[in-house]
Parts: structure tokens; C-alpha cells; sequence
């Protein structure tokens, strides 16, 4: 994940996931390009849960009276959030997003926003959840609660065959994507250091995608990237070899649901991912996405720890 220890303002992507089933992902490319399709998304249809009583009574009634669960996403960040073909948002975090709607009896209905622009509404109300891969920080709970779901950190890539060292990458190009804790923290603290050493700094190249990112490592614009862990094994997944991974996944911290500060509804979350975690639709749809590396057996509430 990204040294992410997240701001507020940018995606963590740090995830202590890393090798994404090959099942899971099979790779498009377009003159040597990444490229979300629909053949990326596991065949199949999503795992479906019966609506639990117990949990859903429990709803505050603004959201029980209104049937459906509003939830800011940002996309694409493949495989946890992003369009198939038909241009329907999918991913993990969106199948999960489904399976908790299931649990309560509504109907979730994922509303596409900037990634910087979802917390302040779901503060504001317009959102009643946001699910976008957010790391749960120490930072971020100062203004809203997280339900964790998730463990990622930060994996860099390579091409196939260079060695390229994460903690030794003074003067070179990395890739990251624009707005990550990657972008805003994690390569910065990495160049700074190497500005302290007498060294070059890294020169960061900001892409507003991951496929982006991920076509400038493979055309050699850039000499490696920097992303959140389940992000980074997708686009290797998908790269028929072209890319592996540059030393080991680093900084693990959790994913979390976001709801606004202190709402009765984040003990109602909470309930419904342990529900998937302990009924094993959970592991089920970890499995579907090869995401098993970073499934959890708890989840909390504020579950940070920087």
C-alpha cells in the first residue's frame, strides 16, 4: 500500500495482498496496451446473501425507510473498482458492496465520484457510504468512521527480467497514479530520502489511471510503478509476463467502508461484513477475485493503527 499511511486526500494503496489468481484475471491488450474489459471479471455471477433480519432491523430509519444503500465509488482502480464492457461498475469492493445490501435488504446503488470528493459527502449526507479502496488511517478517522474489510499494502512492478529496488530507486522514473498515497506520500518520502543522501531524487510520473501507469512500464516510458498491492498483482496478472514484481508488498494497512463520524449506522456495517465474513460469502468472493491474500477474519470499526 502506499507508505500510506494515507492522507485524507489520497487513496491508499497499500495492501498486504499479492498474488492475484490467475482464474481471476485474464489479460487484454491492444498493441501492447493493459485494458479493462469485460473478460477481465471472473465468470460467473456475483455471490448473492438472504437479507438477515437480526442486522437489518438495526438500520437507522432514514436509510431502512429509504431501500437503498447511496455509496460513492471511484473508478477505475481494477480489480477492487471499475467498468466492464457495458460500462457496469465491478470489482471486489463492488461485489462486496452488493452482498452487504443483500444482508440488509437494500438495494446498493453506486454513485460514480471523484475520489477526493467522497468523503466530504458522505459527511455531508450525500453519500451513506463510500467504498473506493480507502485505507483506514489515524488521519482520516479524525473526520469519519471506517468499517475494515480488507489488508493491502504497497507492491511496486517492474519489467520482466530488470531489478529495480524499491528502497534504492534514486533517480528513476516510478509511475503511480495520480491522487494516491502513493502520488502524495509514499514516492515522496522514498525521494526525499535519497535527496538526503546526496542521491538524485525519484521522478515521479503521474498518470491518471492504472492502465496508463501500467502501458508506460511496459513501453519503458517509466522504469517502474507504485501501487497498492491487489492493484499492482492485477495489472502483473494481466501483463502476459511482461511485469513482476519489484521487492515485496510493504506497509499493510486496512481497507474500510466509510461512513460519516459517529453514525449509527457504521455498528450496522460492521455486523454485515462479519456476517459475509463468518457465513463464507466473504471467502467466497475473495476467491472469485483472487483475493485471497489479504481476506480478514474480524472486522472493526476505526481499525487503523498510524
Amino acid at each position: 500500500m502506499h507508505t500510506r499511511r494515507v492522507t485524507s486526500r489520497g487513496r491508499r494503496r497499500v495492501r498486504t495482498l499479492s498474488r492475484l489468481a490467475a482464474g481471476a484475471a485474464v489479460l487484454a491488450f491492444a498493441t501492447g496496451c493493459v485494458v479493462n474489459s469485460e473478460s477481465t471479471v471472473p465468470p460467473g455471477d456475483r455471490v448473492t446473501v438472504e437479507k438477515v433480519d437480526a442486522i437489518a432491523r438495526q438500520l437507522p430509519p432514514d436509510i431502512a425507510d429509504g431501500g437503498t444503500l447511496e455509496v460513492g465509488v471511484n473508478v477505475p482502480y481494477a480489480p477492487n473498482e471499475f467498468k466492464d464492457d457495458d460500462g457496469t461498475i465491478v470489482g471486489f469492493g463492488v461485489e462486496l458492496v452488493h452482498a452487504l445490501g443483500d444482508v440488509l435488504g437494500l438495494e446498493a446503488v453506486l454513485n460514480e465520484a471523484d475520489f477526493d470528493r467522497i468523503i466530504p459527502a458522505v459527511q455531508a449526507g450525500t453519500f451513506e457510504m463510500g467504498s473506493s479502496s480507502f485505507t483506514d488511517t489515524k488521519e482520516r478517522e479524525e473526520s469519519v468512521d471506517f468499517v475494515t474489510y480488507y489488508s493491502a499494502g504497497v507492491q511496486w512492478a517492474q519489467r520482466t527480467g530488470e531489478s529495480v529496488d524499491p528502497d534504492n530507486a534514486c533517480g528513476l522514473r516510478v509511475a503511480v497514479q495520480t491522487t494516491t498515497i502513493e502520488d502524495l506520500e509514499e514516492v515522496p518520502a522514498k525521494s526525499e530520502e535519497c535527496v538526503a543522501r546526496g542521491l538524485p531524487p525519484i521522478d515521479k510520473v503521474k498518470y491518471d489511471s492504472q492502465d496508463e501507469a501500467a502501458n508506460a512500464l511496459i513501453l519503458g516510458r517509466v522504469d517502474a510503478l507504485s501501487a497498492d498491492s491487489p492493484v499492482t498483482a492485477y495489472v502483473i496478472a494481466r501483463s502476459e509476463e511482461r511485469l513482476e514484481p519489484a521487492g515485496e508488498v510493504f506497509d499493510a494497512a486496512p481497507y474500510g467502508f466509510v461512513v460519516a463520524k459517529g453514525s449509527p449506522f457504521g455498528p450496522v456495517l460492521q455486523q454485515a461484513v462479519q456476517y459475509l465474513i463468518d457465513s463464507g460469502a466473504y471467502d467466497e468472493i475473495t476467491a472469485r477475485w483472487g483475493m485471497e491474500d489479504g481476506a480478514i477474519t474480524a472486522s472493526q470499526i476505526n481499525g487503523a493503527t498510524s
